[in-house]
């Protein structure tokens, strides 16, 4: 999953190196969180306007993780 997310993020912006993505540990519902960190420069482009690009990585992961049976948030730090 932390594979996918990184990819994904990586295709979108200028500097691929400086994508990074943390994980927690499931919380007491079982949801376990992804943070997706990239340059400055590069959160409009991850974000998108009104938020669809990030909507977009979210229901990706989403499916991905439905297939794992496992639950997932992504938050873009």
């Amino acid at each position: 999953m932390k594979d996918l997310l990184v990819s994904i993020a990586q295709g979108l912006v200028d500097a691929p190196s400086e994508v990074s993505v943390e994980v927690d540990e499931p919380n007491a519902e079982g949801v376990t969180v992804y943070h997706l960190h990239v340059a400055p420069d590069d959160m409009g482009r991850v974000i998108g306007k009104q938020g669809r690009i990030a909507k977009a990585i979210r229901v990706v992961m989403r499916a991905a993780s439905n297939r794992l049976d496992a639950k997932i948030a992504v938050e873009i730090d």
